[in-house]
């Protein structure tokens, strides 16, 4: 393990590797947030070619419910290889799983951006989608837990760099549909080169990766995980002669001879000892992620403007008051606990402030929804823009106190284990709001 005795790291000039770790970030979760983004094409794709496949011109468009098919079936992959990490991890070496991930998502992307230009039959190209986002989210969950891994070898500070990459991915996939939209291209042009900009993305986030192993600074740090290793096995090497020295000490404490000071045991404590102290962070962390994908994107990609007569705006709407929004408040609200955490984890507000955030999802299903059943009480656009703002926001901040917090409440031994529940039981709160979607889209 490094210490103070190994030589001091080089410098990372030009702050080469802070970039390169800040797009290895933005890399992970482009997947998603592409797919989720481009909600309006995939909709308006599968309805005009059910109608225009239909016998009869009055037939009635066929209702996939992409939106809620999508979120759970790219919460899934991630919860299952949550579970099996570990397993996975220990059987194949970090490279071949990270470059293999991006070239299978490379691929995909490609072959989503093919579809484009291919007319295909509804049932055939909706089955063909969610299988290509069952898989691009498969490898996107082996490749961000891979990189979890090497980030972690680096100073903290590179592991707030790729954080905040991935709270940029949102960003650029809803400003990437923003200028295809805003393009004078026809619908499939625009389609594709939105497509195609995730496939640059990722070849650029492979080339990254690829290179970041031959700069000095990158290397000083890789090169611990075998340090770690040669100190474990000194440590092991060193057991005997410890249990030694111990059974003198009980002798000599037996003979009044010596006094003993409480120590931390140096064994890890077991996930149920783990969970029983961050199990209250842990549920709040899943009821944030629930509740902001029950209604996200399923119920505020229907959200319609009141300025019907505005061509212009009509367009960019749902990119612009639904994407941009919640993308660019989630991220300041992700960022805030740096100046401001509160309530604190041992308040019952925070809990209380967690719980709070259940009045989203009538205030949004009482939006100006197309064809809600349910009465309309908030209209107006910047009634809509304001609920997501608020909504988005907390769901960043609420978010990154739960990540914060839970490895506070354990020993440091244990911070591994509780980081790793912790993203269990988020990952089990996007899967929970997925799910849920389901029935919240068929209410309105």
């Amino acid at each position: 393990m490094w210490n103070e005795k190994s030589p001091s790291p080089p410098a990372d000039h030009g702050q080469a590797v802070a970039l390169i770790i800040f797009v290895l970030g933005l890399g992970t979760l482009l997947p998603w947030n592409f797919f989720m983004t481009a909600s309006q094409y995939f909709n308006e794709r599968l309805t005009v070619h059910n109608v225009t496949s239909n016998a009869t011109s009055d037939a009635t468009a066929k209702d996939y419910n992409y939106d809620s098919w999508m979120a759970l079936l790219s919460q899934l992959p991630l919860l299952l290889f949550t579970l099996l990490n570990s397993f996975l991890y220990q059987w194949v070496k970090e490279r071949l799983r990270v470059a293999f991930s991006l070239i299978a998502i490379l691929l995909l992307f490609s072959l989503t951006a093919a579809l484009v230009q291919v007319p295909v039959q509804p049932d055939t190209f909706f089955s063909v989608t969610m299988a290509t986002i069952w898989f691009i989210n498969t490898f996107s969950a082996v490749l961000q837990g891979s990189l979890f891994g090497v980030v972690g070898l680096f100073p903290p500070r590179y592991s707030t760099l790729f954080m905040s990459g991935q709270g940029l991915a949102g960003i650029f996939a809803a400003l990437a549909m923003l200028f295809s939209i805003l393009s004078n291209a026809d619908k499939s042009s625009a389609a594709l080169g939105y497509f195609i900009t995730p496939c640059v993305a990722t070849l650029g986030t492979l080339l990254c990766y690829l290179l970041l192993p031959h700069l000095e600074f990158a290397r000083f740090y890789l090169n611990r995980r075998q340090s770690d290793k040669r100190e474990t096995t000194r440590e092991l090497l060193s057991s005997a002669d410890k249990k030694v020295s111990n059974t003198n000490r009980k002798e000599l404490e037996a003979n009044g001879m010596f006094i003993s000071e409480p120590e931390e045991s140096p064994e890890r404590s077991s996930v149920l000892n783990v969970f029983k102290k961050i199990w209250l962070m842990a549920a709040c962390v899943t009821c944030v992620f629930a509740v902001t994908l029950s209604v996200f994107p399923v119920i505020t990609v229907r959200v319609q403007t009141v300025y019907t007569d505005s061509a212009a705006w009509k367009k960019v709407f749902t990119c612009v008051c639904c994407f941009v929004v919640f993308n660019v408040m989630d991220l300041v609200g992700r960022g805030a606990p740096s100046l401001v955490q509160w309530p604190s984890k041992e308040s019952v507000l925070f809990p209380a402030a967690v719980l709070s955030r259940l009045v989203f999802i009538p205030l949004l299903m009482m939006c100006n929804v197309q064809n809600s059943r349910l009465t309309v009480l908030f209209s107006h656009d910047f009634a809509f823009v304001t609920i997501m703002a608020l909504f988005s926001f907390s769901n960043g901040y609420l978010a990154s106190l739960c990540m914060a917090y839970a490895p506070q409440l354990v020993r440091c031994k244990d911070c591994e284990t509780a980081g790793s529940l912790m993203t269990f039981f988020l990952v089990l709160g996007l899967a929970l709001g997925a799910s849920f979607s389901f029935l919240l889209g068929q209410l309105v």
